[in-house]
């Protein structure tokens, strides 16, 4: 088998370049122990004494005697690692749902514990047998997050499509009873896994004890591609009830462990239209990138911000926007207005790429973007969501933030995570 991690950069000054490795370099094993990936890597280079195995670019292999000091650097930067990928065919999976046009990243149906630990991204576990089970619990790979949906088994497989599914509960277990610590979420679609299912879930995994940190209970969402799936969206009334579940066993959980526990995401209250808890109900905030907490940490930003905004030489701004975030804008462009000395418009974006049942800002496409502005003037400001733009400044539609920028123009283009933040750096500019 080929191994899977090569050297991908070399730190100056490091053992590894005194060495004189070069890059694109595979490393085989470690003090006699084969290396499977990254994680293996640092987990294996923890040890002061190393014997290396290596192949280089050129074939040859050789074995490398290292001595070093606690906490000096190898200075191995590892290529990233082949990702597992998602053998589930999940009834509500968002990834059937995407367009052809699709950027190509989404496309990938990942599943892959390394990057729960290290990205905090949610994996169901189908794919680890007892050996990747327990190289979870040797090295000590913890927190992870994992999608849980239905403690049940016969529900979990169904909603899953995978007969390994209905394991959950023993994984659970056998991960917190050997130390290791989880975060749970449920993506709660109605008829499958809602009402008396739900009240089941919350109840098993508290029973594992305080090794299973959390569970997040979001919606399920869809696009008009896979609409004709046999799941669909929850009601107001639903969401309403869901929220009424959640909150019910958090007395339970505040009881005995002095923690709400369990949440119910944002999306849930924007879905069931009711306020946003308080801030002490999100504990210490630790799913905020998951969608819980994260409209009450955005209005804390806000709020923290404003102060520090002064005039800018526009006196029209738009703020671009998804649906589920319109009210939170419009409440607060006449505070900004004031602040900046322009008028303050919000333009709520119906997304055409993915359907109207798509209402988040950061699966805002390019193109729609671009229709639902039309022409800009010279003296306008245009702010665009930042979550809408990937690393390579790639909107979801594949659509260049340069091309929409220059499409734009004469306007003035910017994009912020924080409205606050991004009208400050104006400011300063």
């Amino acid at each position: 088998m080929d191994p899977l991690v090569r050297i991908a950069e070399i730190e100056s000054g490091s053992v590894a370049d005194e060495l004189h490795l070069e890059i694109g370099t595979r490393i085989i094993r470690i003090n006699g122990q084969r290396v499977r990936d990254g994680i293996d890597l640092t987990f294996l280079l923890a040890d002061t004494a190393l014997e290396l195995e290596t192949v280089s670019p050129q074939g040859e292999t050789t074995l490398y005697d290292i001595e070093r000091e606690p906490g000096e650097s190898v200075g191995i930067v590892p290529a990233p690692d082949t990702i597992r990928e998602c053998g589930n065919k999940c009834v509500f999976c968002f990834i059937d749902g995407n367009p052809k046009d699709v950027r190509e990243s989404l496309w990938l149906r990942d599943d892959d514990f390394r990057l729960s630990f290290t990205y905090g991204s949610y994996v169901t576990l189908t794919n680890l047998g007892p050996r990747g089970m327990e190289r979870l619990v040797e090295q000590r790979i913890s927190p992870l997050y994992v999608s849980v949906h239905a403690t049940e088994p016969e529900v979990r497989t169904r909603l899953l499509v995978n007969d390994r599914s209905g394991l959950i509960m023993d994984q659970l277990r056998y991960l917190t009873e050997n130390g290791l610590s989880v975060h749970t979420q449920v993506v709660l679609c109605p008829e499958w896994n809602d009402g008396a299912h739900l009240d089941r879930t919350m109840d098993d995994l508290f029973s594992l004890g305080e090794g299973v940190l959390s569970l997040s209970v979001v919606p399920v969402g869809l696009t008009k591609y896979n609409l004709e799936r046999p799941v669909r969206l929850l009601t107001t009334d639903e969401a309403r009830y869901a929220i009424k579940q959640v909150d019910q066993f958090r007395v339970t959980a505040m009881g005995e462990r002095g923690v709400g526990w369990c949440y119910a995401a944002d999306e849930l209250y924007l879905i069931g239209q009711r306020d946003l808890p308080e801030d002490a109900y999100y504990d210490e905030g630790a799913l905020t990138e998951n969608g819980v907490g994260a409209l009450n940490q955005f209005g804390r930003e806000f709020e923290k911000g404003l102060d520090s905004v002064l005039e800018l030489p526009y006196p029209r701004i738009r703020i671009v926007t998804g649906r589920s975030m319109e009210p939170f804008f419009r409440e607060r462009a006449g505070r900004l207005s004031e602040a900046t000395g322009g008028k303050v418009d919000v333009v709520s974006v119906v997304n055409e790429f993915y359907g109207d049942s798509v209402t988040v800002a950061g699966l805002l496409a390019g193109e729609d973007i671009q229709a639902s502005l039309g022409d800009a003037a010279a003296d306008e400001l245009l702010l665009l969501p930042a979550e809408a733009v990937n690393a390579d400044g790639l909107f979801i539609d594949s659509m260049p933030l340069s091309d929409l920028t220059a499409a734009l123009a004469p306007a003035t283009v910017a994009t912020g995570h924080e409205i606050t933040e991004c009208l400050k750096s104006l400011c300063a500019r």
